[in-house]
């Protein structure tokens, strides 16, 4: 709902639960007025007529106040807009208007002859506010040096808390949460890539619970380099700024008739502590970002821990045959079917079937994965090329270097530049090519490498290639879902570097992290559900002990276990599983299937985090729950403590549907519905429905 004040200078934007508002004074001062619990219009323009604070001219008033503080001007903070033309920087807008449609406000600002639109909108039955801006030259060249998406304004509060997802490889979306104190906090990637170290995404709180409290949020819609600064400002007040880029060294440049959209900086107030904050984050994004959302997404095999490199149409066919006697529903060839690529060092950038390895390409495997009752899948990464390929040996110039120095390569491989026409071409060629000539119903889209030599000699203004890399790959993915509709995509980036909104609104599942260890996974699920969905969290079941990081053991049941908790996968060399191991993993896939809908779908509560002991998230989904719990280990005998379910309806009962780890099969609610996990067991699942109410006895 959108609200404007009679004079059309002050505007109010809400949810289900939550406000946002700001005004625009005479002086063409664009002001946050707030962001919180709703609101109503009257409230404010009650607010709109305080006056700012007066202060000595070491300080201004418009510092941590102002709605988008451009560079220019009475203001010291860290600006959001910062451009500059021949003889100049900085920004002396003057307000023209505004306009809306449907639920969108857009205000209209100008300086010269540069537009400047700053867009908000709050979608149907959520508090999500999305924010970005449009910057359309009708003047001289303007160059813009940076280009924030949003700047967000935070009440005043006393000893915030910052939450943050940190990480590296192997390690990615690791929750933290430490004091705010003066100054800034800078987080982002400098890689090209959103990167495995921060997730872009921050949330603050001052008291907040699981459950209860407010939680301030943000989250940024952008794949590649990116900066989010958290500021608390001398006076305390604490403000959030983000958008593409890592620094001020220049995004692009604006001709006469040229514009740019910056992507989606989306925020969100939540009354109902961090599980609700992430309930909320989850809806929008089922609802707004994730494409067929309402699909559930198939459990899947990848080839890629089974066979490496080494693979053959014939191993494949093998491995297809024993993935869907286990009830597998997509079967995805990995690295290693195209080119001369029989290692990481050849064949990245040339997309034709290996004619030795798959000898009539791969229809013949796609159709036989088909008859087995399986969708079919494959591995790319068109972004990257090795040295030792055709592509390479014919087009040298098409990677991104910097003439007079050695080109850098990570994993043999170098980065191509995506911002060039021609390569955009070539690899729509290719990728056309490849799903006419197969039919080929899922591609895992992997990028392995950061941008280190990020150059592109004989272009008038290089540095574009950052943010004109990020929107030719956009656009690439936009033209293929266009044109194979029917084809679902992953992102991937040696695990979980590529994850955000805008990777998001394009994919239908990511590859949360290369670690498949089922125990070290549960703190990496756990980071990642802050805001993302298990709808689009893939994770795999993986052999034991596990080769790939630590060698530790662990059981199929708490793999599995671990693994359902989003969008289940199978990775493990089968032709080495014994004949009891692939009967149970049959029950277990068996099982995620039956709960699938409620894990994709349902709202999730975090029973108890995985920070050394027991550790357990439920799922509601209409009048079904699903709890999944885990036991990595007890000291000293300790007794195991009960999960106490949330998000159920006190006045009924719950059938327990599975597993007898309940104190009863059914019981009443009010009384505590609890969940106990036997210290025999170390990992389980619990299905409960709705029986009857008991009003109606």
């Amino acid at each position: 709902m959108l609200d404007i004040s009679e004079d059309g200078r002050t505007w109010v934007l809400s949810g289900p639960a939550g406000s946002y508002a700001l005004h625009v004074t005479d002086r063409d001062e664009l002001l946050h007025l707030h962001w919180g619990p709703r609101i109503t219009l009257a409230d404010a323009e009650a607010l709109a007529l305080r006056p700012l604070p007066e202060y000595w001219p070491f300080e201004s008033p418009l510092d941590g106040r102002e709605e988008y503080p451009a560079e220019g001007g009475p203001r010291f903070v860290r600006p959001a807009l910062s451009v500059r033309t021949a003889g100049r920087r900085g920004t002396a807008w003057v307000h023209e208007g505004y306009e809306t449609e449907d639920g969108e406000l857009r205000l209209r600002f100008r300086d010269d002859g540069l537009a400047i639109t700053l867009h908000y909108r709050m979608r149907p039955s959520s508090d999500v506010v999305e924010r970005w801006v449009t910057l359309d030259n009708q003047g001289p060249e303007v160059e813009v040096l940076r280009a924030d998406s949003a700047t967000w304004t935070l009440p005043d509060r006393h000893s915030w808390r910052l939450s943050q997802l940190h990480g590296r490889w192997g390690a990615e979306s690791r929750l933290v949460r430490s004091a705010l104190t003066y100054g800034e906090k800078v987080i982002g990637s400098r890689r090209g890539h959103t990167g495995h170290q921060h997730l872009p995404w921050v949330a603050l709180d001052t008291d907040a619970t699981e459950e209860h409290g407010e939680v301030y949020g943000c989250a940024l819609g952008w794949s590649g380099s990116w900066r989010i600064s958290v500021a608390q400002l001398p006076d305390a007040r604490v403000q959030i700024t983000g958008g593409a880029g890592h620094d001020d060294s220049g995004l692009l440049t604006l001709g006469t008739g040229e514009s740019y959209t910056t992507p989606v900086f989306a925020g969100l107030w939540s009354g109902g502590g961090f599980g609700g904050a992430s309930r909320a984050w989850h809806a929008y994004q089922r609802a707004y970002v994730i494409p067929d959302a309402g699909q559930d997404r198939p459990v899947l095999f990848n080839s890629w821990e089974a066979t490496g490199f080494d693979i053959s149409e014939e191993q494949q066919r093998a491995l297809a045959e024993r993935a869907a006697a286990l009830g597998v529903e997509l079967f995805v060839v990995d690295d290693g079917w195209f080119g001369a690529r029989t290692g990481d060092r050849a064949g990245l950038g040339d997309w034709t079937p290996n004619p030795e390895r798959f000898p009539g390409g791969l229809k013949p495997l796609a159709d036989h994965v088909h008859g087995l009752g399986m969708r079919f899948g494959i591995w790319v990464e068109p972004e990257m090329v090795n040295p030792d390929s055709d592509l390479y040996r014919a087009h040298p110039d098409w990677v991104q270097y910097q003439p007079g120095r050695t080109r850098t390569e990570f994993r043999n491989q170098l980065v191509l530049n995506l911002a060039r026409e021609d390569v955009q071409e070539y690899l729509w060629g290719q990728l056309d090519g490849l799903l006419a000539g197969a039919p080929i119903d899922y591609v895992k889209w992997d990028f392995n490498r950061c941008f280190t030599d990020a150059g592109w000699p004989g272009d008038r203004y290089p540095q574009r290639l950052w943010v004109d890399h990020v929107r030719a790959l956009y656009g690439l993915l936009d033209r293929l879902r266009a044109a194979y509709p029917g084809v679902a995509f992953e992102s991937c980036s040696g695990g979980g570097g590529r994850i955000d909104l805008g990777v998001l609104s394009r994919t239908d599942q990511v590859w949360t992290s290369d670690n498949t260890d089922p125990l070290d996974r549960l703190a990496i699920q756990h980071g990642f559900s802050q805001l993302h969905p298990a709808r689009v969290m893939a994770a795999w079941v993986t052999d034991s002990p596990n080769a790939m990081l630590n060698h530790r053991a662990s059981s199929l049941r708490f793999r599995f276990v671990s693994a359902m908790a989003g969008v289940l996968g199978v990775g493990g060399d089968l032709t080495k599983w014994t004949e009891g191991e692939l009967a149970e993993a049959r029950q277990w896939v068996a099982r995620y299937k039956e709960i699938r809908p409620v894990v994709q779908r349902g709202d999730l509560y975090r029973l108890r985090p995985p920070e050394g002991g027991p550790s357990a998230v439920q799922y509601v989904l209409g009048d079904e729950t699903v709890v999944l719990a885990w036991l990595p280990a007890q000291r000293y005998g300790e007794p195991v403590p009960a999960f106490r379910l949330r998000g159920l309806d006190p006045a009924a009962t719950y059938e327990c549907l599975e597993t007898g780890e309940l104190h009863r099969g059914a019981v009443l609610l009010h009384h505590g519905l609890r969940v106990v996990l036997r210290g025999d067991l170390d990992a389980t699942v619990v299905r409960l429905k709705w029986k009857y109410s008991l009003l109606s006895e």
